[in-house]
């Protein structure tokens, strides 16, 4: 099969219309993870309702389109798509029946997976944490592509009021409102990982305070371009 071959849609998974927006955006985003993650070891996902656009696996990033793109239900079920999904998909469907994100992006990122092999969470060094949270938890181990490591995650994060967790001896994994959010703040996450290592190996990063990070969170919220009062 070659990439955008024409007339094969319909006839390979019956349903080439299925959640369109959501594959097509797995299939623009899906090379970001080249920049993040050896191999092909990432993954990442977007949610449309109760149906989910996920990365097939085991395939160079660039490799496939939109009508290769699997879409599973939120309970695992293979709805569409003509390549198999990842071997993560109970992770991405465990987090989100819990926090309904838009978008989860799952890399081997190497900063973040030192921090993984180190079993250390990411403290709040520098402000830019804010855009997951306070801090990065870490998830306790559970073998890959089970509904057991989906648990840790979803109570790691949840525990910590964080969108991102560093998964023991594994990997990182950030959720976003949308994929071009997740992609981005996964590059945050990284960035302070190295940040933190760095100057670890050096002596002890200095931490943010909660009120510290609370003025942080309340200069987010009118970060970036606002709607002039006359638009809005």
């Amino acid at each position: 099969m070659t990439r955008g071959e024409p007339g094969s849609d319909a006839d390979a998974d019956g349903n080439p219309d299925l959640l369109r927006d959501a594959r097509e955006a797995v299939v623009e985003y899906a090379p970001a993870l080249a920049d993040l993650t050896p191999g092909r070891t990432g993954n990442l996902s977007v949610r449309d309702g109760d149906r989910v656009a996920v990365t097939p696996t085991g395939v160079p990033y660039d490799s496939f389109d939109a009508a290769d793109v699997p879409v599973v239900s939120l309970a695992g079920e293979r709805l569409a798509g003509r390549m198999a999904p990842s071997s993560e998909v109970p992770m991405h469907t465990g987090i989100y029946k819990h926090d309904r994100p838009g978008a989860i992006v799952h890399t081997h990122s190497p900063w973040a997976t030192t921090m993984a092999t180190l079993h250390r969470k990411l403290p709040p060094i520098h402000y830019m944490i804010a855009a997951v949270g306070r801090e990065v938890p870490l998830a306790d181990y559970a073998p890959y592509g089970t509904e057991e490591l989906a648990a840790n995650v979803v109570a790691a994060m949840g525990e910590a009021g964080s969108d991102a967790a560093i998964l023991a001896n594994h990997g990182l994994v950030v959720t976003g409102p949308d994929v071009e959010t997740a992609v981005e703040n996964t590059h945050h996450v990284e960035d302070i990982c190295r940040l933190y290592l760095r100057a670890s190996s050096v002596g002890e990063p200095h931490v943010l305070s909660d009120e510290q990070m609370a003025t942080v969170e309340e200069r987010f919220e009118s970060y970036g371009q606002q709607p002039d009062a006359d638009d809005a």
